[in-house]
């Protein structure tokens, strides 16, 4: 579709490419301001205990060092969802919570400090999964949530917001049922996302109460917001968002770091930088959340499901930053998935003396359908059922309803993506492929093949609200005012296309201006593949506003009505009569035209992605190969061709298919910590490992903007995993037990070795 357009569906450069390649763009750690300390964190060596003392009196003494902080020199700030978790605590609670922080005049006299503080703990009994966390005489993490289970549910989404999916008659429904299937299967794996820049911030507090935060996050604007609501309303926040070395959606809130850097900053009266190290980040940042479920599932031999019920379990780690949220969105998504009027699904969020959970690209849905869909197996197995056309039919349709994340019911007005499906499984060779349920699909000596398959979409692509301005210069220019931060999806250079095109101006006619909250409307920033939809919504608009304008002062001067008026490269002309043109500079004279635009949430679309996948399994060594992977969509329009081509192809690493293949966590459950927190212990996919990745992408309209375009980046990883789990259970013919299916955990499933380590497990 991109012949209907200049720029929109066309190959560009991004506006930051030849800053990226030539070095001169400036992350946060290439900052440098007047006077610049350096922070770093002291981190607890055990899981659980209570601080009894800090002994800073050494590390004080250090040449260099400025500020030495424990929990006693702080204010009482507390975020997490339900504000329960301190800044600096006397409490820790787990291996890499902080102790203490320090700021100095180097990076190595920050780490030699840290040698020098003396601390003693008294050590507490600790809990490291969801069974020893809800045990009755387990030790409680905090006062705040009796029996380790957190309080459910999101205030800021309203009263209603969703604790649990719970409509229609569920007996009834499992009575309709040809089939019923009852399993207990876990996502117990937490892969790190690991972004390239670890996370990092810039703290200045200048007296009395003005707090300046630079931050690498992908959505800098709201923690103005966030931040005031823990420190207090009488404080001055600005928030500067830097270029975001890659997020994968786990650089979305970052409190705690940006706070120890402010607080240092004011114990010192100059700026701190503190960027984590990559152990930090493995060790001691957000990990996705872990899950597990008991479920029942009543199907029609149709494919209808005529009923689901059961209890969903979720390990957040030692606090609550959006899990309560995730579980929100992903009762959401999982009515998008699954087409069912009878539901009783109650999740329960729980802590455990590990590194917290936080945002992860596939944001609560990929939680609930890398546990749920091994138990759907179960059930389509026994009505034999295809997998594809279980998919296919079940996936939300135009006219459907669900309830979202606030509890409201919405009804979908977005395209049927069984065509886009159809498209995916011709690509791949499904029909050719599929031979039934845990039966291969090649053979090969001690090598079989496997495929599998899964759906995954999201309504939070209109999610809160966008703002933006868009400013038209005599001189023929543009300039767009938003809060927009580049993490590394080119999601800048879209906004750019988009008012390029709307007001037929060259690429390099259209600027942006830096991304500051004290110079930019509200912008809730990039996340569950709102980007496109809505804060392109929002540009879209204030491009067109001022293009109105615009038109209206041109009209005038041309003695013409402004609807017989166009614009193109900063000359308005009569349509009728293109010859007859005129300057921007002579339309409006010196003054500039403003527009303004606005995006209010909407629930009624959503996005969708279907993921193929082909393993070869070698029953002699367990090992897995990853052989061909097909994602189809359908995005209504094509924004840019390469972004688009470089978030399916993202579907690997970063949460994605590797997560249920070698992926994972590891964490020495008895004494909480992680084995694996450096980059030769924590497996990731070399480009030599690199398998065949094809993207098949519709563009079928959809009723979302001026382009009728959705994006798809979030949920690009969130199929993947539980289609590979299925592929490699198909090839060895036997279900395996959890993520990932390593070596051990096939052999373990083939009578091959000895019980071990588990997750979850379907029965």
């Amino acid at each position: 579709m991109a012949g209907a357009y200049t720029y929109i569906g066309r190959s560009t450069p991004r506006e930051d490419a030849s800053r990226v390649v030539t070095g001169t763009v400036q992350f946060i750690d290439d900052i440098a301001l007047p006077g610049l300390l350096h922070g770093r964190v002291l981190r607890s060596p055990h899981a659980h205990a209570l601080v009894k003392a800090v002994d800073k009196t050494k590390a004080e003494a250090l040449v260099g060092v400025e500020a030495v902080l424990a929990w006693e020199d702080v204010p009482d700030w507390k975020g997490g969802m339900t504000n329960s978790t301190r800044v600096l605590d006397r409490k820790v609670r787990f291996v890499g919570d902080a102790v203490a922080i320090v700021a100095a005049t180097t990076r190595k006299t920050a780490a030699e400090a840290l040698d020098l503080i003396d601390v003693e703990y008294e050590i507490l009994p600790g809990v490291f999964t969801l069974d020893d966390a809800l045990d009755p005489g387990a030790p409680q993490l905090y006062e705040d949530y009796p029996g380790n289970v957190v309080t459910p549910g999101v205030p800021g989404w309203g009263p209603e917001s969703l604790k649990d999916l719970v409509t229609g008659d569920v007996d009834g429904g499992f009575r309709e049922a040809d089939v019923v299937a009852e399993g207990v299967f876990g996502c117990e794996n937490i892969p790190n996302p690991m972004p390239p820049e670890t996370p990092g911030a810039i703290g200045l507090w200048e007296e009395p109460n003005k707090i300046t935060v630079w931050v690498s996050d992908q959505a800098f604007y709201k923690h103005k917001g966030y931040l005031r609501r823990i420190v207090g309303s009488g404080f001055d926040i600005k928030t500067i968002g830097v270029p975001c070395g890659g997020s994968y959606g786990s650089k979305n809130m970052s409190w705690q770091l940006q706070l120890h850097a402010v607080l240092l900053s004011k114990a010192t009266g100059r700026p701190v930088k503190l960027v984590l190290s990559k152990e930090e980040q493995l060790a001691a940042f957000t990990l996705r959340p872990s899950s597990r479920m008991h479920v029942k599932v009543g199907l029609k031999r149709d494919g209808t499901v005529t009923a689901l019920s059961g209890r969903w379990l979720v390990e957040t780690g030692h606090y609550s930053q959006t899990t309560q949220a995730q579980v929100a969105v992903g009762l959401g998504e999982a009515q998008l998935a699954i087409r069912c009027a009878n539901w009783d699904l109650h999740p329960a969020i729980v802590c455990t003396n590990r590194n917290a959970s936080g945002m992860v690209r596939g944001f609560g849905g990929q939680e609930l359908k890398c546990s749920l869909t091994p138990i759907l197996s179960l059930a389509m197995e026994k009505a034999g059922l295809d997998p594809f056309e279980f998919f296919k039919k079940n996936y939300v349709k135009p006219g459907d309803g669900y309830f979202w994340r606030n509890g409201k019911w919405y009804v979908y007005r977005g395209v049927d993506y069984a065509a886009a499906m159809d498209e995916g499984a011709k690509r791949f060779g499904w029909a050719e492929k599929w031979k039934g349920w845990l039966n291969p699909s090649e053979v090969s000596g001690t090598k079989r093949r496997g495929v599998g398959v899964c759906v995954h979409g999201n309504a939070d692509i209109g999610e809160d609200p966008s703002e933006a301005y868009v400013r038209l210069d005599p001189d023929g220019t543009a300039t767009i005012h938003s809060a927009l931060v580049e993490h590394g999806t080119g999601q800048k250079t879209n906004i750019v296309k988009m008012v390029a095109e709307v007001l037929q101006l060259p690429l390099d006619r259209v600027s942006q201006l830096p991304t500051d909250s004290s110079n930019s409307p509200f912008e809730r920033g990039p996340g569950g593949s709102r980007g496109t939809y809505a804060t392109g919504s929002a540009v879209i608009a204030a491009a067109e506003d001022a293009r109105h304008k615009l038109l209206e002062s041109a009209a005038h001067a041309l003695g013409a009505d402004p609807a017989d008026l166009d614009t193109d490269s900063g000359m308005v002309f009569r349509k009728n009569e293109p010859s007859e043109r005129i300057s921007w500079e002579a339309a409006v004279g010196r003054r500039t035209c403003i527009g303004y635009g606005r995006f209010e949430e909407d629930f009624t679309l959503a996005n969708c992605m279907m993921t193929f996948v082909e393993v070869e399994v070698d029953t002699e060594t367990g090992h897995v190969t990853l052989i061909e992977v097909v994602n189809t969509t359908d995005v209504g329009q094509i924004i840019d061709p390469p972004g688009l081509e470089g978030q399916m192809n993202g579907c690997l690493g970063s949460g994605g298919i590797d997560s249920a293949l070698f992926e994972e966590t590891v964490l020495d459950s008895s004494t909480g910590r992680m084995l694996d927190s450096n980059m030769v212990d924590y497996r990731w996919r070399t480009f030599f490992e690199l398998p065949s990745v094809h993207n098949v992408v519709l563009e079928t309209p959809f009723a979302s903007h001026r382009f009728g375009a959705v994006g798809v980046g979030e949920v690009a990883t969130a199929p993947g995993p539980a289609a590979a789990l299925m592929a490699a259970s198909n090839a060895i013919g036997v279900w395996l037990d959890g993520y990932p299916a390593t070596p051990q955990r096939v052999l373990r499933a083939l009578g091959n070795v000895a019980p071990g380590r588990t997750g979850g497990g379907a029965t």
